[in-house]
Order: structure tokens, then C-alpha cells, then sequence
């Protein structure tokens, strides 16, 4: 093997383990947006996301999405994918479809049954996720075929995963107490914004490996393409950043740090579809009106459609998703609107990004309207109301429990009294 192929190998392996380290970002971010009595429960799905995702997408995943097109829709399947060369891109590709399943546990969180949400995360990594990606990332499918841009999956993983997420916490039912009857909304704090911000951070770091590891390649053109794309991302999440909080400080009069946060992340999530081919300038501008839309449409879903999506999934990911796919046709070096190239990659954007937004909803609407009429999606109210990490996982919070030596000492040295039940 050359030099050039080991070094190219050698840069798809690290740029998976970055977005492999990705998981580890959403589930901090997710912990910190959720109560302390759940989040066990979050980091159980997180990590399930991967187990699941791992085993289903090597056993049919993977070729029913880069398999033979067969007629544009879906690759020919076979079963258990075993091919010497192409290991390094299966596990690229694996996390990436970890990634896309991940991006549904946050908005469901603290009230969905975990052995609902298995279920799904299996129909999802196995057969819904590839199927769209091998309309846009096989080279025979039908949107590679017109021509749609989607470097590095705004639409194939992140349109997939937000609009998922609003369906499936629609059909799923708001938090006890977070609607009341007159209308108005209650706020249900998250336990640790240090957790929230620490989980931007992983991910903010492992979106390098996401959208320049997307390259497959870090020699000969691709020598070029990665530092830019790296830089466009970087522009683009601190843009998001910027133009969230000052949408904050403007309505709120405070640096909410909530917003903020989401807005950095809609800024990496606009960039992912065009950061190899547009200009550093285009990628602020990108993540700016990404983080602008994020917070405009969190508020609507919130308070207007009133669905509880507990870390704003559709929001960030489905709405930053479809901006910044859609954004390529007008801000792409080559055949963007405002380079001279008319509007035909505009209206190839659109149509890629509302069909895969329309499979996401369609298809995610039947299968789980199936599991709730059967074997039911959230758990009942006292279990909700006491904390899925007890009832899901049997994390017991008995303050009677004792849980370290020293507190033996400390009680058998003290008048019972002291002691309050």
C-alpha cells in the first residue's frame, strides 16, 4: 500500500474517533438541558444509540445505503458487511449514523419508555437513516444523480434526526407540568448548564473530524479542501453563537445561556452541507442565520405548537439543517445564486432537503404510531414523576440508603435523633 493510501486511512480512523468522542458531547449536553433524576436515563440512550447503531448498521445499514443502487432508492443488501478495504469507512460511516439517532434522545427526554426508544433506535439506524443516505451519498442515488450538495450530512443526518425528533415527541406527549391549562408554558430547568456547555465543547471539537473527515481523504486535493473546511466550521459555529445570544440579549435583556448554546450548535449544523465549497465570509453568514432561525423557531415549537422538545432537536438540528442545506444554492463557489449560477442548485437544495425532511416525518409517524398503540411510548406518571433513573434503570435515590463508609461511622457515633427520616 502507498504512503498516500495509509496516511488517507489513517485520517478517516481519526476523524471517526472524533465523531465517535461526539456521543460523549451529546449526552453531556443532554444530562445538563435534563433533571438530575434522569439523567442516567440519557446516557443509557446515548450509549444504546451506539450499540444498536453499531451491530444494525454493519448488518444491513451500511449496504442498503452504498450497496448497488437499486433504481436510485436503496442499495442492494448484504447482510453483514465484510470487506477488507473498506473497514475504515464503515466505522466512519457507523458513527455518523449513531450520530443521526442520538439527535432523537434529547428531545424525548424524561418521559419516554427506554424499551420503546431501542425499538426505534433499531427500525432508525438499520433501515430509515441509510435509505436517505443512499439518495444523497451513493453515487447512484437519485439526489447524487441531480446533483445535491450535502458535503458532510445537514440533510442526510441532521434534517433525518431533527424532524424524527419532532415527530416522535409529538406523537409522545409533553413533561407533567409543562403546559397549563390556560395556555401558558412552564420552564423546566436542566440540572447543570457546566454540563450543557461541556458538551458544546466535545462537539464543537468533534465536528472537525464530522465535516473535514467527510473528505476521506487528507492527501493530494483533499490536502487543500481540509484546512478550509475546518475553518469554515470554526467561523460558522461562532457566528451561530454570536447572533443566538445577541437574539437573547435583545428579548431577553440577559445572556442566556441556553440560546446561546443552541445557537452554536445550529451554526455547525447549517455549515455540515456546504463547508467544503463555500467561503469563509458565506459560513458566517450561514451560522448566523442558522442561529438566528434556531432561536426564533424553538420559541414556536415550544410555546405555539406547544411539543416538548426537551433540548430543542428540531430546532437546532431539523431547522439549522434544512437553512443551511438550502443556503448552499446561494452561497456555493460554483453554482451558487450569487456567483452567477441561476437559481437551479437552489431549487435542487430544496427539493433534497423537504424530501428527506418528508421520509423523516412520514415514515417516522408510522412506526412509532405503531408502538404507542402497542407496546406504548412513555412511561406512566408516578414513574415520570419520581425519576426514570429509578424506575428504568434502578438507580435507587433511598436517602436511607447508605452509600460510603465514613457515613457508617459518622451514624454509629450519633444520637439516632439527629437523624431525619
Amino acid at each position: 500500500m502507498e504512503l498516500s493510501n495509509i496516511v488517507d486511512l489513517l485520517w478517516v480512523i481519526i476523524a471517526g474517533i472524533l465523531v465517535f468522542f461526539m456521543q460523549a458531547g451529546f449526552t453531556l449536553l443532554e444530562a445538563g438541558y435534563t433533571r438530575a433524576k434522569n439523567i442516567a436515563n440519557i446516557a443509557m440512550k446515548n450509549i444504546v444509540d451506539l450499540f444498536i447503531g453499531a451491530i444494525a448498521f454493519w448488518a444491513v445499514g451500511y449496504s442498503l445505503m452504498y450497496g448497488n443502487s437499486v433504481s436510485g432508492f436503496f442499495g442492494e443488501i448484504t447482510l453483514f458487511y465484510i470487506e477488507p478495504g473498506d473497514m475504515h469507512n464503515l466505522f466512519y460511516q457507523t458513527v455518523f449514523c449513531a450520530t443521526a439517532a442520538t439527535i432523537i434522545s434529547g428531545a424525548i427526554a424524561e418521559r419516554a419508555k427506554f424499551s420503546t426508544y431501542v425499538i426505534f433506535t433499531f427500525a432508525f439506524t438499520t433501515f430509515i437513516y441509510p435509505i436517505a443516505g443512499h439518495w444523497i451519498w451513493q453515487s447512484d442515488g437519485w439526489l447524487a444523480q441531480m446533483g445535491f450538495i450535502d458535503f458532510a450530512g445537514s440533510t442526510a443526518v441532521h434534517i433525518m434526526g431533527g424532524f424524527a425528533a419532532l415527530i416522535y415527541a409529538w406523537f409522545l406527549g409533553a413533561r407533567h407540568g409543562k403546559y397549563n391549562e390556560d395556555k401558558t408554558t412552564n420552564a423546566i430547568q436542566g440540572h447543570s448548564k457546566l454540563f450543557a456547555v461541556l458538551g458544546v465543547f466535545i462537539l464543537w471539537m468533534g465536528w472537525f473530524g464530522f465535516n473535514a473527515g467527510s473528505t476521506l481523504a487528507i492527501t493530494g486535493e483533499s490536502a487543500i479542501q481540509v484546512p478550509l473546511i475546518i475553518l469554515n466550521t470554526n467561523l460558522s459555529a461562532a457566528a451561530g453563537g454570536i447572533a443566538a445570544l445577541t437574539i437573547a440579549w435583545i428579548k431577553y435583556k440577559k445572556a442566556d445561556i441556553e440560546v446561546t448554546l443552541n445557537g452554536t450548535i445550529a451554526g455547525l449544523v447549517g455549515i455540515t452541507a456546504g463547508c467544503s465549497v463555500v467561503e469563509p465570509a458565506a459560513a458566517i453568514a450561514i451560522g448566523a442565520l442558522c442561529g438566528i432561525f434556531t432561536s426564533l423557531f424553538t420559541e414556536l415549537v415550544e410555546k405555539k405548537l406547544r411539543i416538548d422538545d426537551v433540548v430543542s432537536s428540531f430546532s437546532v438540528h431539523g431547522i439549522a439543517g434544512l437553512i443551511g442545506t438550502i443556503l448552499v444554492g446561494f452561497f456555493a463557489t460554483e453554482n451558487g445564486v450569487i456567483y452567477g449560477g441561476g437559481f437551479d442548485q437552489l431549487k435542487i437544495q430544496a427539493i433534497g432537503a423537504f424530501s428527506v425532511a418528508l421520509w423523516s416525518i412520514g415514515v417516522t409517524a408510522v412506526i412509532v404510531g405503531i408502538l404507542k398503540y402497542t407496546v406504548g411510548l412513555r412511561v406512566p406518571l408516578n414513574h415520570e414523576i419520581e425519576g426514570l433513573d429509578n424506575t428504568e434503570h434502578n438507580i435507587n435515590f433511598d436517602n436511607n440508603l447508605i452509600s460510603d463508609v465514613n457515613d457508617i461511622t459518622v451514624k454509629e457515633n450519633q444520637p439516632q435523633e439527629n437523624f431525619k427520616e
